[in-house]
C-alpha cells in the first residue's frame, strides 16, 4: 500500500530561472541539488546519454518535495502548451497559501502570469476541516498550472 507521495518531478527549460521562481516568488526552500548521469538513470528513464541538473525543494510545511529536473542531454521537447483545466493528463499543482490576496499582488507585481483572481468555492462543493477554500490559477515560467489556494 501507499503510505505517502514522496514528490511530484517537474522537466524544466531553464533550471536557476525555476528555482527562483519557486523560492523566491513562491516561498519554497532549496534543499539539495545534484547531478544525475549513469547507467543507473538511462535504465530508470529508458533514455541514452543521460546528463541532467536536479534541485530538490520544499514547501515550509514539508513534504512532499518538488524535483525541479532540467535535462543537458538528451535535451526533451517541449509540448504544445495548453494549460487548459479541461486537458487529460496532469493538470496542476495545489498549493496552500497564506494571505491569498497578498501572494495574488506579490505575484502579479513580480510578473507572474495570473490566470484568475481569487476565487472562493462555495463550500457545498468542497468542505475541508481547515474552512473555506478560496483559489486562483498561475502559470510557472514553463506554462506548468499551478493552483494557490487558502482555507479559512
Amino acid at each position: 500500500m501507499i503510505h505517502a507521495v514522496d514528490h511530484i518531478n517537474l522537466v524544466v527549460s531553464d533550471l536557476e530561472r525555476s528555482v527562483q521562481f519557486y523560492t523566491k516568488l513562491l516561498g519554497f526552500r532549496e534543499t539539495k541539488r545534484a547531478h544525475l548521469e549513469g547507467k543507473w538513470i538511462e535504465t530508470i528513464v529508458g533514455l541514452k546519454g543521460i546528463s541532467a541538473d536536479v534541485v530538490y525543494i520544499m514547501a515550509p510545511a514539508g513534504e512532499p518535495r518538488l524535483e525541479l529536473l532540467c535535462y543537458k542531454s538528451p535535451k526533451g521537447e517541449a509540448i504544445p502548451v495548453n494549460s487548459l483545466a479541461n486537458t487529460i493528463g496532469l493538470r496542476h499543482i495545489a498549493m496552500r497559501v497564506d494571505g491569498i490576496h497578498n501572494m495574488e499582488k506579490h505575484l502579479k507585481e513580480a510578473g507572474v502570469k495570473v490566470i484568475s483572481e481569487p476565487v472562493v468555492v462555495p463550500a457545498s462543493t468542497i468542505t475541508h476541516e481547515a474552512g473555506q477554500k478560496t483559489l486562483f490559477y498561475i502559470l510557472d515560467p514553463d506554462g506548468i498550472l499551478l493552483e494557490l489556494a487558502e482555507y479559512k
